[in-house]
């Protein structure tokens, strides 16, 4: 999931994303991860409105015992440093994300 109030380069966005579903895939159990990969590595890119919106996802996700990993920029380029990007989470089971995710838009 990406803020939708920063304003990020296209590159920038998916370099955000990918070290969101890197450190959250790293979080997860190895079974997880192998059935996830065996699946195709499915991802969905979807769109929050801010920070306090990102962080009552991450608090949805522990409550549900899901893998996630809230990213945070370096500030070695756009962005200040510090500044939270975007939450990846998962890999696991698709109705339990849901339960997190269902109501979002997907990013645009």
């Amino acid at each position: 999931m990406v803020r939708n109030d920063v304003k990020m380069s296209p590159a920038k966005m998916a370099v955000q994303v990918a070290h969101a579903s890197l450190s959250s895939a790293s979080q997860t159990g190895k079974k997880l991860v192998s059935v996830w990969q065996k699946e195709g590595q499915k991802k969905v890119v979807l769109a929050v409105k801010d920070k306090k919106s990102l962080l009552e996802l991450e608090r949805k996700c522990k409550e549900f015992r899901l893998p996630c990993s809230l990213i945070s920029d370096a500030g070695l380029t756009e962005l200040k440093s510090g500044t939270t990007t975007c939450l990846g989470i998962g890999p696991d089971e698709e109705k339990k994300i849901n339960k997190v995710t269902g109501s979002l838009p997907l990013m645009k």
